[in-house]
């Protein structure tokens, strides 16, 4: 049996049509091709407006504002020292500075424990100061049998203002101060500021008294 050999046109045009045919089998969608993935959302970087944490310099610098991250770490001597007269007022500043103290800690305490605090809180400061009294206080300067030499001259010694507040606490006080002095290498400086903490005791008799802590 002889077969009749395939015109060469008709091969091309099968070939041509199956090509075609795989074409448009490749452009159909399948049924399980996953859905494309969603656009990402816009970020920060895509807005207009500016983030707080940062502004705009006229310049064309930017700046970090650090005002909503730093917190107040003022302390209390650095409060005080803005509010005082400046150095060198001598004795006609010294009642403008014991308006600072009274507006920077207002009154909370009994008169009388007031009064007993700063009568003791003045004597500590002199002592500590000038080497006077420290007898009196033998928990406070336990070298106060030696011979200490005083770092601050008697004659030049002043306490320009004293208050006394409570310390957190209703048997907790503290004594500030501020005064002036000459030192030994003869330095005259003012407006020093000193604190003298004290806890206040009570005996069996219910009478009640303020001691003071020796400073760290």
């Amino acid at each position: 049996m002889t077969t009749t050999p395939r015109s060469p046109r008709l091969l091309l045009l099968s070939t041509a049509l199956l090509t075609v045919a795989g074409v448009a089998l490749l452009g159909l969608p399948h049924s399980h091709q996953e859905p494309p993935a969603p656009a990402p959302a816009p970020t920060a970087s895509a807005t207009t407006d500016p983030s707080p944490a940062t502004s705009r310099h006229p310049a064309g610098k930017t700046t970090v504002s650090t005002a909503s991250s730093t917190t107040s770490a003022v302390s209390t001597p650095s409060v005080l020292e803005s509010a005082l007269p400046p150095h060198a007022e001598g004795v006609a500043g010294d009642k403008a500075i014991h308006r600072s103290l009274q507006a920077a800690w207002p009154a909370d305490l009994p008169a009388a424990d007031e009064r007993e605090l700063l009568t003791a809180g003045r004597a500590l400061l002199r002592a500590d100061a000038t080497g006077i009294g420290r007898a009196k206080w033998p928990a406070v300067f336990p070298d106060a049998g030696q011979e200490v030499a005083p770092a601050f001259a008697t004659a030049r010694f002043r306490i320009q203002a004293a208050i006394a507040r409570r310390d957190g606490h209703p048997n907790k006080a503290v004594v500030h101060l501020v005064w002036a002095g000459m030192d030994r290498g003869g330095t005259f400086t003012d407006l020093r500021i000193t604190d003298w903490h004290f806890t206040r005791t009570t005996s069996k008799k219910g009478a009640t008294t303020w001691t003071p802590q020796p400073r760290p």
